[in-house]
């Protein structure tokens, strides 16, 4: 028999052998993970043993109403009046609560951002981690917590892995998604939207909200001495908000679904709005809390707005800037750019033109803020001096072009960041898609080229306009037929028109070439500079080519670094980058600056800092490759000429002053300059890896031809008068011979 004294004392250390094996074993599982979500999952294994356990059928729903303490969570406060709730149609309007009664605290509504309450806390916008979503049941995979974001898109497949909302297993009032804000977090509200699907109609269509501070007591949202039930969708697709009657302090927030649908079934996706409350001790919020130093304007503008900021950048750098604009849109809303250059409002020779163009999509307001941030950026560092901008200013003449449908804008605008839904402000006033209304010169040049006997009808550049797109019954926006005239009047060589809703830079061909596919890699002959262009942005993203980033919606681009063949994407005729690049010299390329179209305004500072850099690197990208004069034996510069670089089936033409721009990759080229009425020149023109074009000069001479049918234009086509003597020794002389 063991003595009681030693009985314990072998306890005590059986004890502490089983403690030191249990640390040991969750250090071991820490280190098998991130550092950045090692204390993250130590809680879950320590403190969550029931997190995914729900009632049963048999079972009363009664979530856990444990009242934390007051230092942890702002006690509910009951309120005299029902919320208000956002109706789910276009107007958003609000439901009418019980007039009798009054709200204690009331939240603004998230209109133009969300500005005057509290921004969301980032689903959409993925700064909410997979890890921070949780469900009591789900579907399969493809529907699982992750997917329950706002305006998260399926695709055509629908398949396994990514799917179009959070669905639960099945369709009982014990269902839930939770996300957790891993800090306190003043709650103010939700929003809601059905699941995103081509074939099926799912949606809630009321819920109740609890919070907690520790995911096991929970606290439901009282309306007065009962739960709240808060009224969801009535489609799948527009956002509804529901504010809370008074905000409330927590870690964790769940949404449980009460009804849905009759003929559909629980599926959800949701954006929470909340304050982080200040926790300098909080790791993950230091992790990634994104600052800026630059002092510059981040808010979403509207067209006034807009229109006045310009105004202010010309008058800050009255020298180097310019505004003009480039026609109307439908509404009669005049299509403003800012023109950036040492000479503005004019073509200086040898000085290549770069255009931004954003906004073609009117509810994709990232781009149009990127680029009133750029010449406010451009401005003020030019001014400070900044040897890299005021070179790239002296050396390039830059059009910044922020909203080619700002009619479309303007309707986004009206209700705000996050409740526009996926589409709202998308398309025109007069419902056309500007990205994809351009004339479909692909399909004429590929009929051309396998038809090899018509091959020299259609040239490899510079493809002419169909006459049927030119007449007035055709379906052209005019916004398009405005910058179709902008790309014809100046010879720009490189753009990026800048889009949202995913995070990837696609380069043309944007149609694909093989008939019935939807996708398939289609290359343009000038594949590798392409893929150079759209590398040097993606690479310098602080995001897109990032292994660890999540996909924004189902495409995974990682494969190519953060690029991708539009047509291997998804097939598009008639798009700004085909259009540009087989009509104009322009190579120009299609940018994604972030999976949220339209960002709440506290996201501007970190998607600046995303896009900074990148945006001043693409632009000089302009002066990699050759350039040079193209001029006659007097020194001349001949307009319209050729230039060709051989082996590459594409060509480009001189500006009207003689001078050319050709991207090309580094290494050595035959490049062969001729024009009608001239003989041809060849040249061997190397391409260095330092920035900066190789010049590459072409002297051409005119034809024997081309001097004769000059003489004969220049007299009228008519014989070439000898003067009156020889005239009368030529007929002294006929006259002797007889």
């Amino acid at each position: 028999m063991i003595p009681l004294s030693k009985k314990g004392s072998c306890l005590s250390q059986l004890c502490l052998a089983l403690c030191a094996f249990g640390l040991a074993l969750l250090g071991d599982l820490s280190q098998a993970l991130p550092m950045e979500d090692q204390d993250y999952y130590l809680q879950e294994i320590i403190n969550r043993d029931h997190y995914y356990s729900y009632p049963g059928p048999d079972e009363e729903f009664s979530p856990l109403t444990e009242q934390p303490g007051e230092e942890e969570t702002a006690p509910v406060t009951e309120a005299e009046e029902p919320p208000k709730f956002r109706q789910g149609k276009k107007e958003l309007k609000q439901k009418k609560g019980n007039k009798k009664e009054k709200s204690i605290l009331e939240i603004p509504p998230a209109k133009n951002g969300n500005k005057k309450g509290c921004p969301p806390l980032g689903l959409e916008t993925l700064k909410i981690t997979d890890f921070q979503l949780h469900a009591s049941t789900v579907k399969r995979y493809g529907l699982g917590a992750h997917r329950g974001r706002l305006n998260i898109q399926a695709g055509v497949n629908e398949n396994d892995f990514y799917d179009g909302a959070w669905c639960a297993g099945r369709n009982d009032p014990y269902q839930w998604i939770e996300v957790d804000a891993r800090r306190l977090t003043k709650f103010t509200g939700v929003i809601t939207q059905g699941r995103n699907s081509l074939w099926l109609s799912d949606w809630v269509t009321s819920y109740k909200v609890m919070v907690s501070n520790d995911s096991h007591a929970w606290i439901t949202v009282k309306n007065g001495s009962g739960d709240m039930i808060f009224e969801g969708n009535s489609e799948k697709e527009i956002p509804v908000l529901n504010e809370l009657p008074v905000p409330i302090v927590a870690r964790y927030i769940r949404i449980n679904p009460r009804s849905w649908y009759e003929e559909g079934s629980i599926c959800m996706r949701l954006e929470i709005l909340g304050c982080p409350l200040p926790d300098p001790n909080n790791y993950y919020h230091r992790r990634n809390e994104m600052t800026t130093t630059d002092d510059l304007d981040f808010k979403h503008h509207n067209y006034k707005e807009m229109r006045q900021l310009m105004k202010v950048v010309n008058e800050m750098c009255p020298n180097i800037t310019r505004i003009y604009n480039i026609g109307k849109s439908h509404q009669g809303l005049k299509l403003y750019a800012v023109e950036i250059s040492d000479n503005p409002g004019e073509h200086e020779v040898g000085e290549p033109e770069f255009r931004y163009i954003a906004g073609a999509h009117g509810n994709e307001v990232l781009g149009r803020e990127l680029m009133l941030l750029l010449m406010q950026f451009m401005c003020q560092e030019y001014l400070a001096g900044n040897p890299r901008i005021t070179h790239l200013i002296e050396d390039t003449r830059i059009h910044l072009l922020p909203s080619i449908n700002p009619d479309g804008y303007e309707m986004a605008y009206e209700v705000g960041s996050e409740l526009g839904g996926w589409s709202l402000g998308r398309w025109t006033q007069d419902g056309i898609d500007i990205n994809n209304n351009f004339p479909d010169l692909n399909t004429m040049l590929w009929e051309a080229e396998d038809r090899k006997k018509f091959q020299r009808k259609v040239p490899n550049h510079h493809i002419p306009i169909p006459e049927w797109y030119l007449s007035e019954n055709a379906t052209v926006a005019v916004e398009t037929r405005a910058v179709i005239a902008w790309m014809e009047k100046i010879p720009f060589v490189l753009g990026g028109n800048l889009q949202g809703g995913e995070l990837v830079v696609a380069y043309p061909y944007d149609m694909v070439r093989s008939t019935w596919k939807t996708q398939e890699h289609t290359p343009t002959p000038d594949d590798h500079v392409f893929r150079w262009l759209a590398y040097s942005y993606a690479s310098t993203h602080r995001l897109m080519t990032d292994a660890r980033r999540r996909v924004c919606h189902t495409e995974d681009f990682q494969k190519e670094d953060g690029t991708v063949n539009g047509a291997s994407w998804h097939t598009v005729a008639g798009s700004i980058n085909d259009f540009s690049y087989l009509h104009t010299n322009c190579f120009e390329l299609s940018i994604y600056v972030g999976c949220d179209k339209y960002p709440h305004e506290s996201e501007l500072p970190e998607e600046w800092e995303n896009n900074r850099e990148s945006l001043i690197v693409f632009m000089e990208q302009v002066h990699r490759g050759i350039k040079g004069m193209v001029r006659d034996l007097s020194g001349k510069g001949i307009p319209n000429a050729i230039i060709s670089v051989e082996g590459v089936n594409h060509d480009i033409r001189t500006a009207s002053d003689g001078d050319y721009w050709r991207l090309l990759n580094p290494g050595e080229y035959v490049v062969i300059a001729k024009a009608e009425g001239y003989t041809s020149s060849t040249k061997n023109c190397a391409v260095g890896y330092d920035m900066g074009a190789t010049q590459c000069d072409f002297t051409i001479s005119k034809t024997n031809l081309a001097r004769i049918k000059e003489i004969m234009e220049k007299f009228g086509k008519q014989p070439i008068s000898l003067s009156i003597r020889r005239l009368r020794q030529r007929a002294r002389q006929r006259r002797q011979q007889r």
